[in-house]
């Protein structure tokens, strides 16, 4: 009965899908670090390419149009414009995680401004500097939706803490 059940474990269908920023690519330094940590969880991983969409609720829409029933269990990652298409994708999508840095909330612009997301777990991380998206923004979602944010004192790229960022997200994965 144990060795049916580590089967089971091992035959699980796992994806992360990471969400890019609005003028990012969906190759760029970030996205090799996470691929590499979800890769070490036995996590398949996917970064969709949004660049010919600069409206962010049409990068969702692209989000939603993936065919993701084959998975057993999907994590969405998004950074800035990504976390916000990551959230609001996540109340169709119900993935079991969300991990959102710097997240692109209440911006001109951006359809919704109400969100309801929708994961077993999910993770905030926001730089201190970052001078495009307000960590008062984060912290705004956090407390409306009781989410614990993480504050870094970086930028909003964030690349100074991807060693605590990749080191959070594979807890992440663990949990």
């Amino acid at each position: 009965m144990d060795n049916l059940f580590i089967l089971a474990v091992n035959d699980m269908k796992k994806l992360v899908i990471y969400n890019h920023g609005k003028d990012s690519m969906p190759w760029g330094e970030k996205t090799f670090q996470f691929a590499e940590v979800a890769k070490r969880h036995g996590y398949l991983f996917e970064s969709p390419d949004y660049q010919a969409h600069s409206d962010p609720d049409k990068r969702a829409e692209q989000l939603l149009a993936m065919d993701l029933s084959g998975y057993d269990k999907v994590v969405l990652i998004g950074s800035s414009m990504g976390a916000y298409v990551a959230t609001v994708a996540s109340e169709s999508i119900k993935p079991q995680g969300l991990f959102l840095l710097a997240p692109a909330f209440y911006l001109p612009g951006y359809r919704q401004a109400e969100f309801k997301p929708t994961a077993e777990d999910i993770r905030v991380f926001h730089g201190w500097q970052d001078d495009i998206v307000p960590p008062e923004n984060a912290w705004r979602f956090c407390q409306k939706h009781r989410i614990r944010l993480n504050l870094y004192d970086t930028d909003h790229r964030m690349l100074s803490a991807m060693p605590q960022l990749t080191e959070e997200f594979s807890r992440f994965l663990q949990d």
